[in-house]
């Protein structure tokens, strides 16, 4: 077991569970329906379930090039501490659970549920046709809290597309961020990413105008449900504020000429921010 957590990483689904639970108690707060335990037990189970599959499809895909690449040669698969095969099995049952979650949610979740899994799986393809593959990888985090609103609501609405698209920008930002690490191995094997396409200072500063993007829609979000819901108030933008910051924060921890500080700015930087924004966001709707 934990094998299979190291293998999806699955701490990291600190990054858009809390948007995801957003988006669940915007709808619940919007349409004035209750709390129902069961249904957000069924939204943490697609979380999880659409991550797992989505990891692990990654790293069944990427097995070769994981070897080769000093930065993953020690990943499970190419390690040899799971199999290729047990991998794609894990992969089959998490998108099986998925989709029976959907199903008992509501009819319209269960028809949407195989367009989420064909976006949170085939972003694991594009790497290796078009450097545009970090916002194919935001775009299926940004399913996070329109999921979590129509598991509740049965329709959509502008609020979490809007929230979608600020996480959207974000992961897309910071996911360059992290393949920075990669810039020489990627053009090496004629794999796509912002860093190889552009290099290193072009590739930070298109993260930096993301992350202004993000910054912008968040703002914009935030005061679309301020007008919805007349009780959220001062938690919800300082949670935002928050965030925002953090994003500042880790741009100013990573230079082109200076890495060392990747990890801290890609996982513990955007984890906490999501984790707070989601916690005083869900707070202020609750009061």
């Amino acid at each position: 077991m934990k094998s299979f957590f190291s293998l999806v990483r699955f701490s990291h689904t600190i990054f858009a569970m809390p948007f995801a639970l957003t988006g669940f108690f915007i709808a619940s707060s919007q349409h004035d329906v209750g709390l129902s335990w069961q249904k957000l037990l069924l939204v943490v189970l697609c979380m999880v379930f659409a991550r797992n599959a989505a990891m692990a499809f990654n790293r069944y895909l990427d097995r070769d090039i994981d070897a080769i690449n000093p930065r993953t040669k020690l990943r499970e698969i190419p390690a040899g501490v799971i199999s290729a095969r047990t991998a794609l099995w894990f992969v089959a049952l998490n998108c099986l659970l998925f989709v029976a979650a959907t199903w008992f949610i509501n009819f319209l979740c269960f028809l949407l549920s195989p367009v989420a899994l064909a976006v949170v799986l085939g972003y694991s393809y594009t790497k290796r046709f078009t450097w545009l593959c970090h916002l194919v990888l935001g775009l299926g985090l940004s399913l996070a809290p329109v999921g979590a609103y129509l598991a509740v609501a049965g329709r959509f609405d502008w609020i979490p597309v809007l929230y979608g698209l600020a996480v959207l920008f974000w992961v897309a930002g910071f996911d360059v961020i992290y393949a920075l690490q990669d810039e020489d191995f990627d053009k090496s094997q004629r794999l796509y990413s912002m860093p190889s396409f552009f290099g290193k200072a072009r590739a930070l500063r298109i993260s930096e105008w993301m992350h202004l993007g993000t910054a912008v829609l968040m703002v914009y979000a935030g005061s679309r449900l301020f007008a919805a819901a007349p009780q959220t108030g001062w938690l919800l933008w300082l949670g935002t504020a928050i965030f925002l910051a953090m994003l500042v924060y880790q741009h100013l921890l990573v230079k082109p000429n200076d890495l060392s500080r990747v990890n801290m700015a890609f996982a513990t930087t955007n984890g906490i921010a999501s984790l707070i924004f989601g916690t005083l966001a869900i707070a202020d709707l609750l009061t």
